[in-house]
Order: C-alpha cells, then structure tokens, then sequence
C-alpha cells in the first residue's frame, strides 16, 4: 500500500517508477515491509509532475517506458540538479548501459527480475547517501525559515558563494559594493544560515532551489 508522501517527513520513501503495475505493487509491498513509505508512478510523465524531491529516501526508475524512457528522465532530473538517488531497473540492460547510468551518476542498476536480497541493500545504502548529501536528516522547514531570515542582498552574495565565487574582493567588484560590506552580508548570511563552508552553502541552495521548483504555487 503506497503512503502519501507527505504524511511523514522523517520516514524514507521511496519513488517507484515503472509503466508495470504489478511490478510497482510487488515492489511496494516489499518496501513497506521493510518500513519505508511509497509512492509510485506510472511514466516518467507523472513522477516529473508530482514528486516531492525535499523527502529524504530514492528513486527506484525503469530503463524503458512508453514516452519519457528512464535514461530521458534521468537527464532531465540532472539539468534541474535532483540530487535524490536513482536506482535504476531493466529487463533489457548491459553492461554498456550500466556504465553509462552509474559514470553518469546513478547510485545503482539492477535488472529484472528483481532480486531482494541484493535491491533491498542498494536501497539502504540509496538512503544513506540521501542522508549525507543533505548533511544528515535535516528538516527541510528548518532551512526553509533559515532561508526566509535572509535579505535580498545577504542571500544574493550567499549565491555568489555557493556558485563558487569565495572571494570577497571579486564579489565586490561584481557587485560594485566595497569588500568590508561584501564580508559584513557575507558572514551574517552565514551566521542566519547555520552553516560554514562554501560547499555547504551550495547543497543548502540546491535544496532549497529544488523545494521552491515543486512549489511554485505556494509561493
């Protein structure tokens, strides 16, 4: 039974994406006995209009469906900067594809049919790299008011930084503001954002970019 995947923001879930019906029903019963929630899609279609990419958890994708293939999906999902896993499924995989999908990063391939002892084990660890990319089981409406605390111009330099500009006199010189005022907005985004280092500010961003995308209406 699929859980809505709002009802719960610590409990993983999973997305399932695969034209297969009974596939998607055997692999949420499995899942769910295991404790995680999920929530499952027909085509590549669906999951772009109604995932929820802020819940912690992976995507376990079909290689090929009618309309958008996996692979499709799967470059769509990097240009808008997904970072949730991607665990891919196929019945009609090799080895070539595999490279491909994990050179370009997929967290995992596995063909049908499926196998739990090996898939089960490839969620987990799905989840754990969720987990750390988004420095642990942060509560995404935490950073949400975090990110509401910023001005314009505190949050216009915290891009800056998070886009790989660390230095407050180029900033400035973008900016056509002095380096003292560039280091002052500097360290109190930082300070309101909890966080230190350039490369957490990038995945704070991402996260944040990722929720405003699937939340367009509400803002």
């Amino acid at each position: 039974m699929s859980v809505d995947p709002l009802v719960s923001a610590k409990t993983p879930l999973i997305r399932i994406v695969d034209d297969n019906e009974d596939l998607r029903r055997s692999l949420e019963f499995m899942l769910n006995c295991e404790g995680y929630e999920t929530v499952s899609f027909e085509s590549a279609e669906a999951f772009l209009a109604g995932d929820r990419p802020s819940r912690l958890g992976c995507v376990i994708l079909d290689l090929q469906m009618p309309g958008l293939t996996g692979i499709e999906l799967f470059s769509i999902l990097k240009m808008r900067g997904y970072s949730v896993p991607i665990i891919f499924l196929t019945g009609h995989g090799d080895i070539d594809t595999a490279v491909y999908t994990m050179r370009e990063g997929a967290c995992d391939f596995h063909q049908k049919p499926i196998n739990p002892d090996t898939l089960l084990p490839a969620v987990a660890r799905a989840i754990e790299r969720d987990k750390n990319s988004r420095g642990g089981m942060k509560d995404l409406g935490d950073e949400i008011r975090r990110w509401k605390l910023l001005t314009e111009r505190e949050e216009q330099i915290a891009r800056m930084v998070a886009s790989g500009l660390y230095v407050s006199r180029t900033i400035a010189l973008r900016l056509g503001i002095s380096q003292r005022t560039v280091e002052h907005y500097r360290a109190s985004a930082l300070h309101k954002l909890e966080l230190k280092t350039p490369e957490e500010v990038a995945g704070f961003f991402s996260r944040i970019d990722n929720w405003k995308a699937q939340n367009t209406d509400t803002l």
